[in-house]
């Protein structure tokens, strides 16, 4: 996922590639993610933090996905930089690095979201050593760590690793050679259909169990599926077009220049799209969980009590200091 220059030759075939899409369309929507997303992200993080440190395990994931979001949405003005053709040299090739790890690994923890409350919500009298706070920290770690390994294995394969000082991950090669086009395959079966199974099963798993289950008062089944409901559906939303036209790229342009140009429009468009979820991930999270709405609110009268304090301290000094 890159917003790589307009115009990019491969070595081997001649290919020029031109769009206005980047220069047009990627300032404005990143800027308006950026603006949204930072600030959610981080309350986001605070929340996590605080229903962590309580001994919340789903938390720790939360936690973890709020800290990928986080990195991706502070990527992005590197991104709206290199829309408008300022040079950045070699960090673009960070940003890119950490911009792939965050989409992959925000995947993963989507996954493990999911399977924590498929095995809370239908074995509740089992698997309770897989609910604790240590095995969320442990399995969160295994996942950041695993991603960072596939990547840096990709990056070798393909020879970015050993020119990363001074070859621009962002430029990419059009068109795609027949090697990129296997890496794509593999991305969008691993990274993208593997975890869409995985949160589906989940899903249609917790609300059959949901249904069943008398105990469970009915704003919370209501509130516990609608949290799972936006998640997954924010993912499809924001990954599926991105994940169809990489497939599209995948299987028809390697080693052709007409299918390079015909993709590149909605290569680009799906590419901002998959913004949406590290901005709206924390937004849906504080909404319809009732433990982060508490923290929220806890914070928010923490902040207006100091507030109020020092607003009385100062109003007391200038009243003595007029007597």
């Amino acid at each position: 996922m890159d917003a790589a220059p307009v115009n990019q030759t491969n070595s081997s075939t001649s290919c020029t590639v031109e769009s206005s899409v980047e220069t047009h369309m990627y300032p404005a929507v990143y800027s308006l993610f950026f603006i949204v997303g930072l600030p959610a992200n981080c309350l986001s993080l605070y929340v996590s933090w605080m229903l962590m440190r309580n001994g919340n395990n789903m938390a720790v994931y939360l936690f973890n996905l709020s800290i990928s979001d986080l990195l991706y949405t502070i990527s992005l003005p590197v991104w709206i930089e290199l829309a408008l053709q300022r040079p950045l040299g070699g960090l673009c090739s960070l940003v890119a690095v950490i911009m792939y790890n965050s989409f992959y690994v925000g995947s993963g923890l989507l996954c493990c979201i999911s399977v924590d409350r498929y095995l809370a919500v239908v074995y509740p009298l089992h698997f309770h050593w897989v609910r604790e706070v240590q095995t969320a920290a442990i399995v969160s770690i295994a996942l950041w760590t695993l991603e960072i390994t596939i990547h840096i294995i990709l990056l070798d394969h393909t020879g970015a690793l050993q020119a990363f000082s001074s070859r621009n991950l962002c430029d990419e090669r059009i068109p795609m050679t027949q090697e990129d086009g296997n890496l794509a395959l593999t991305r969008v079966t691993l990274g993208f259909l593997v975890p869409i199974f995985i949160m589906t099963f989940c899903f249609q798993q917790i609300m059959q169990s949901l249904k069943k289950n008398t105990s469970i008062l009915t704003v919370e089944r209501r509130k516990v599926g609608l949290l799972l409901f936006y998640l997954l559906l924010t993912y499809i939303v924001a990954f599926m077009p991105y994940q169809i036209v990489m497939l599209l790229r995948a299987i028809l342009e390697p080693g052709t220049c007409s299918w390079a140009t015909r993709l590149r429009d909605p290569y680009l468009v799906t590419v901002a799209t998959t913004t949406i979820n590290s901005t709206l991930d924390p937004i849906i999270y504080c909404l319809f969980s009732e433990s982060a709405q508490r923290e929220l609110r806890k914070a928010v009268e923490k902040c207006w009590g100091v507030f109020l304090r020092k607003k009385w301290s100062e109003s007391s000094n200038q009243i003595q200091s007029v007597s």
